[in-house]
């Protein structure tokens, strides 16, 4: 529906050709945001002759990137290849790989996932000198609770030598109540303000600890790239006036949703120019707690007085009567929302504006909205299958891309998909987590599990069950029975398979020989190469590649990608390590399975057959579907 839009509308043309100084701009859902943003890049260039490296936008996401760089590729003559379009995030790497000796960073970082940092702290957990959360077991959740504290105190532009600063001055202000004789030394009172300036303090330390490891190991985590540019920025002002003069205009999108380090850091390079624009919408929030996504467009105000604000209204995307009841419904986050602190609910008389957010469908009045209710969820996922089938027969030429279902979470969608799949509906479960969970990659996990250690038992039995080795489960059943009765290892009962009372088959003995062959050549070349060598020669050697690629188109491709996208992972592991062995890399395996990793899996939209999509409602931000 964007795509149809002819021209731009008057709120729009507003907002591209604004020239200089601060600009706000409030964009409902579906009005146009990203088109404005590419047209203003595009005008800035073209009209206003801007070069094109001189103009910085900055999104939320890889995937809003690509899209915003592309369509602005496609606005802009022949020639503009240096676009500035990246993350907060990417942007920072660029910016520390080429100056982070200046403040005193190796430019060979290396950028470390959640898992890693937890793997990183639990290799130094005793330097983190715990005493009030000292972990009473397994510290997995602890260490992700810490991890998780750092990092927003790296959003909220607080370094480890200010966290300190603020530790420090608890406990002088508790030494200063204790002089003046503010509390009894020994009241509860007294003990409940010590525990807690020690809690503080424990903190502290722990935090310049956890970033102490990070250097060591030539390491940073997603928040240290805004917190280490920003030092750099600061303390290397030479440096920031070269980028204040390259950037000339700056574009945030998802305004809303950024932290306070990353506005410190656009309001940083815009300088005395101040010809920073930013486009976002409270009530679009997905990263903010209710309440919390309006701050940063308040705080722009407040920053830029004279700013000028465009309201965008008018959607494109949806039809009247849907957009009446989602604002309707929006209204219930009042007085937590942006309209409602400007036009008085919350008296603000430093903020001369006031704005409305109701939108205006372009696309007509109707669109269909109803309500069904059920009595159980496996009731509610059969009837909501049973209406798209329905939908399908009656309009055959329609594409099951045309349906959506959006979830509260990615455990609540296995009874839609499994609706989904028992009625033989072709569908894409848009999940990001549970790549180590897809069953290649579990049987992947537990043959180098065996060649780690050939009496893994649990790891042998899925392996045997492998179709490739063609072992009846009559025959594993058999086996596992031995097992039990003799107090032997699985792989200790295929060597004396022959002499089973009860009969293996001889189909079953020939799987048999084979796989203890392939054990054998596998486990040798285990020894001296990389891990991701040997999963490439099993994958070849046991016939599955062949066996993906036989499949039908759907099924093939899903599989190749999820085999595709744990290869990747073991790419990581190998760069990342010194020994790149199949030992070291199921240890690895193992720790990040401990630590909640269950793999990360990104969903490829753009290819691949029909199919209904099945999501979060946080995947879906910023996507259409005719029938949701």
């Amino acid at each position: 529906p964007m795509e149809q839009q002819a021209t731009l509308n008057p709120e729009q043309k507003t907002a591209v050709m604004h020239w200089e100084g601060p600009l706000l701009i409030v964009a409902g859902a579906g009005t146009g945001k990203t088109t404005v943003i590419a047209e203003r890049m595009a005008w800035l260039i073209t009209e206003k002759k801007v070069p094109s490296d001189a103009v910085l936008t900055l999104t939320f996401t890889d995937k809003a990137a690509g899209e915003l760089e592309e369509r602005v590729d496609r606005l802009l003559p022949l020639g503009f290849s240096d676009l500035w379009v990246s993350t907060f995030h990417a942007f920072c790497e660029r910016i520390l790989r080429e100056h982070a000796m200046e403040i005193g960073l190796s430019p060979r970082f290396k950028l470390v996932n959640d898992i890693e940092q937890w793997l990183l702290l639990r290799q130094h957990l005793g330097e983190l000198e715990l005493d009030y959360y000292r972990p009473r077991g397994n510290p997995t959740q602890f260490l992700r609770a810490l991890i998780q504290h750092f990092s927003r105190a790296k959003d909220e532009d607080v370094t480890p030598e200010r966290y300190q600063a603020y530790a420090q001055d608890c406990a002088l202000n508790l030494d200063q109540t204790e002089f003046l004789g503010g509390i009894v030394p020994e009241s509860p009172e007294h003990q409940e303000e010590l525990t807690d300036t020690q809690r503080v303090q424990e903190l502290a330390r722990a935090y310049a600890t956890y970033q102490r490891v990070l250097l060591d190991h030539e390491s940073l985590d997603f928040g240290d790239l805004l917190m280490y540019t920003l030092k750099l920025f600061r303390e290397r002002p030479a440096i920031l006036s070269r980028y204040q003069k390259q950037f000339q205009y700056s574009l945030v999108d998802e305004f809303q949703d950024t932290n306070i380090a990353q506005y410190d850091l656009v309001k940083l390079l815009a300088g005395e120019r101040r010809n920073l624009a930013v486009c976002g919408d409270d009530d679009q929030s997905i990263y903010k707690f209710r309440g919390a996504s309006i701050s940063n467009i308040l705080e722009f105000k407040k920053d830029f007085p004279d700013s000028v604000e465009v309201v965008l209204t008018r959607n494109y995307r949806s039809k009247q009567k849907i957009l009446d009841l989602a604002y309707r419904f929006i209204q219930l986050n009042n007085p937590n929302r942006l309209e409602a602190q400007l036009n008085g609910a919350i008296t603000r008389p430093n903020l001369k504006i006031r704005i409305t957010k109701q939108l205006f469908a372009e696309r007509g009045k109707n669109g269909k909205i109803e309500h069904f209710h059920y009595s159980t969820h496996e009731e509610e996922a059969w009837g909501v299958v049973g209406m798209i089938d329905a939908m399908k027969r009656a309009e055959p030429d329609r594409s099951w891309n045309d349906f959506a279902i959006l979830v509260r979470a990615n455990d609540h969608a296995d009874l839609f998909t499994q609706a989904l799949e028992r009625a033989q509906i072709p569908f894409q479960f848009m999940a990001s987590k549970g790549l180590f969970r897809q069953p290649d990659i579990l049987d992947v996990l537990s043959y180098l599990r065996l060649l780690d250690n050939y009496h893994e038992s649990r790891a042998l039995f899925r392996v045997l069950q492998l179709p490739v080795f063609g072992i009846s489960s009559y025959d594993v059943v058999n086996l596992l029975n031995t097992a039990a009765r003799k107090s032997l290892s699985l792989f200790e009962v295929l060597h004396i398979a022959r002499t089973i009372p009860r009969k293996i088959s001889p189909k079953g003995l020939d799987g048999i020989d084979r796989l203890l062959q392939l054990l054998e050549r596998h486990a040798v070349l285990a020894r001296s190469k990389p891990a991701g060598l040997v999963i490439y020669t099993f994958l070849k050697d046991v016939g599955l590649l062949s066996q993906i690629a036989s499949e039908s188109e759907g099924e093939a491709q899903r599989r190749a990608n999820i085999l595709n996208q744990f290869m990747k992972t073991v790419e990581t592991f190998e760069r990342g390590t010194r020994d790149p062995s199949v030992r070291n890399f199921v240890g690895q395996m193992d720790l990040a399975q401990e630590a909640g990793d269950e793999g990360t899996i990104k969903p490829d939209w753009d290819e691949g057959p029909q199919s209904v999509r099945v999501m979060t409602v946080h995947a879906a931000k910023g996507l259409e579907f005719p029938l949701v």
